[in-house]
């Protein structure tokens, strides 16, 4: 489940906010910007709203579309005592209204039928099983709530979910609820459940192609009668950790890929059905497909499908005694993903960064960023640099990664504007180690300071700009002010980055001069600081009043192209622009 949304309407349901992003252990708290709440809806993330039902649903109704693919959405009324499941009862909904219901001492009030009558939703299966056909379960349940009973056929006694309930069950019923393994056609009075017990062994070629691998899946489970929905993860020796073929088939299934170390396969080789000299003289073990698979189920679970081969793959696949969870089975592809939390406030923040940060297991970056996203990281193992200990902190996320965690380096701003993705990348280029070049990395983009400075002060960046940093700890002077006299001969507009700190304070004096050279005094000059946050400040000036006391290093500096202009508003609000020559060429055009 992605990171749920407390979503409320101000300080006189904030207390409870808190007390419900607690209770669920790793949720987001916004509001009230009504954006925010479509916007987390649109991602598919739980919401909690602190508000009335008709608040919520007017919000929300013009985002509605198909069902099947809406989030839970669940309200809580201001003092606390309902929570009421709005939509996706049968996607999670009502069980999350009955968790939160107890965390915070309130009343559940559960709308849909099934629930109510015989307390689970048959479309909503718990964790471990999959409902075959979800369109027969509508008719299934109608004709369970007109009066017909029904008969259990589980041969292993998995679903004991299933006898907990309120369901009428009774010997020859008309109705069949089914848990199995094998592979069923739909039917009007059957309703078939598959529990995660498969492990999918693979093997395979360096970059073989993904339709191959899928192609030999397929057959293999079709052949041997076996339900897709029944396999629980797909697995594999850590060697294969980056194979893009595999992860293709991870997606397909929707079941996680998981590895194990060449180790423990070998544990498995007396159990091994074909083992193979050729394999053991290349990679040291006898077998990857099937050690895989019995790996993945244990010592009380068996192969069922032997080895099977296509030109460049293999697969095998074994049965556990019960629903396999695939996080305690061997360890994920390890994640990096290098993500931008902008100036610091939720509503610049994107939502695929939010959605990172929620799922990451182990954070990484400078204290005051991750002070920052504070209120999504608190369920994940953090880990604070000082300034300055920037390639300490890229290490680290690599090495954590490496290790198959999911892992989340944080930088403020973009990622990619002076700060560790390009760092990160260099380390990966000249990385030995096979563990760090077999992680995933994303870089997830966030929105800039100049972008913010820029937005603030109306629209100085409108036309082609440069940007330099004015930090000569890893760029030398010479080198930074021959980048300044081509931006300023090539009148760009120019977004200064660490333009003072206590020990550099000169620099900045040094862009102003040259700027001089090339532009007016009267040029629009913008300082914007503590972006994003409560202290924030956005002075406009002139490049010929500029101070280096009126800069900081909390502080980015825009100024202008020689076409650049201010202008004071009725307001009073002063709004600095380039233009494009828009206007010139409207007036240009033929009549």
């Amino acid at each position: 489940m992605k990171q749920p949304v407390v979503w409320h309407l101000g300080p006189r349901s904030a207390d409870l906010a808190a007390r419900i992003a607690s209770a669920l252990g790793r949720a987001e708290v916004q509001g009230p910007a009504t954006a925010q709440l479509v916007a987390a809806f649109g991602s598919g993330r739980p919401i909690v709203a602190i508000a009335a039902a008709g608040i919520v649903v007017r919000i929300l109704a013009p985002a509605l579309a198909d069902k099947r693919g809406e989030p839970p959405v669940i309200v809580v009324d201001e003092a606390g005592r309902y929570v009421v499941p709005l939509l996706g009862g049968h996607r999670g909904a009502n069980d999350l209204a009955r968790r939160l219901a107890d965390a915070i001492a309130a009343e559940a009030v559960i709308t849909t039928a099934g629930d109510a009558r015989f307390g689970l939703a048959l479309d909503v299966p718990p964790a471990g099983f999959r409902l075959a056909h979800p369109e027969t379960a509508k008719p299934f349940m109608a004709a369970l709530l007109d009066g017909a009973g029904c008969r259990l056929e589980d041969p292993a006694g998995l679903a004991g979910w299933l006898l907990d309930s309120r369901l009428p069950m009774a010997d020859g019923a008309p109705l069949v609820i089914e848990v199995t393994h094998e592979k069923r056609d739909p039917a009007t009075d059957r309703l078939t459940f598959h529990p995660a017990t498969l492990a999918l062994g693979v093997g395979c070629e360096r970059d073989v192609e993904a339709e191959e691998l899928a192609e030999l899946v397929t057959t293999t489970l079709t052949d041997a009668g076996l339900a897709p929905h029944s396999v629980a993860c797909i697995v594999s020796i850590a060697l294969k950790a980056a194979e893009p073929a595999i992860h293709a088939l991870a997606r397909t299934l929707d079941v996680p890929a998981r590895f194990f170390e060449r180790d423990r396969l070998a544990i498995e080789t007396p159990r091994l059905a074909t083992p193979s000299s050729v394999v053991e003289a290349e990679i040291g073990i006898p077998g990857v497909a099937e050690a895989a698979a019995l790996a993945a189920v244990g010592p009380a679970g068996r192969l069922i499908v032997s080895k099977r081969k296509s030109r460049r793959c293999t697969v095998a696949v074994a049965l556990a005694a019960r629903p396999i969870d695939p996080v305690s089975v061997g360890r994920a592809r390890g994640r990096l993903t290098v993500l931008g939390v902008g100036p610091g406030d939720a509503l610049t923040r994107t939502p695929a960064v939010s959605d990172a940060l929620g799922e990451a297991e182990i954070v990484i970056g400078y204290g005051l960023y991750l002070d920052l996203v504070a209120e999504l990281i608190g369920h994940a193992e953090q880990r604070r640099y000082p300034l300055g200990e920037e390639r300490d902190r890229c290490i680290a996320a690599i090495e954590a990664a490496a290790e198959g965690r999911n892992v989340a380096l944080v930088c403020s701003g973009d990622p990619g504007i002076y700060a560790m993705a390009a760092l990160v990348m260099e380390i990966l280029d000249k990385a030995e180690d096979e563990a760090a070049a077999r992680i995933a990395v994303t870089v997830l983009p966030g929105v800039s300071a100049l972008q913010v400075a820029a937005a603030r002060s109306g629209a100085p960046l409108g036309h082609d700009f440069a940007v330099v940093s004015l930090s000569d700890l890893m760029t030398p002077m010479p080198v930074i002010e021959k980048r300044l006299e081509a931006a300023a001969a090539g009148d760009f507009a120019l977004a200064l980055y660490n333009p003072v700190s206590q020990r550099r304070r000169t620099a900045l004096a040094t862009a102003r001069r040259i700027l001089l050279e090339h532009r007016p005094p009267t040029t629009p000059v913008v300082i914007a600081r503590n972006l994003g946050r409560e202290a924030e400040t956005v002075l406009t000036t002139t490049l010929a009043a500029l101070e280096v006391d009126q800069v900081d290093m909390l502080s980015i500096v825009l100024i202008g192209a020689s076409q650049t202009t201010s202008f004071t508003r009725v307001d009073g609000g002063v709004c600095t622009y380039t233009p494009r020559g828009y206007a010139v060429a409207a007036s240009t055009e033929p009549t």
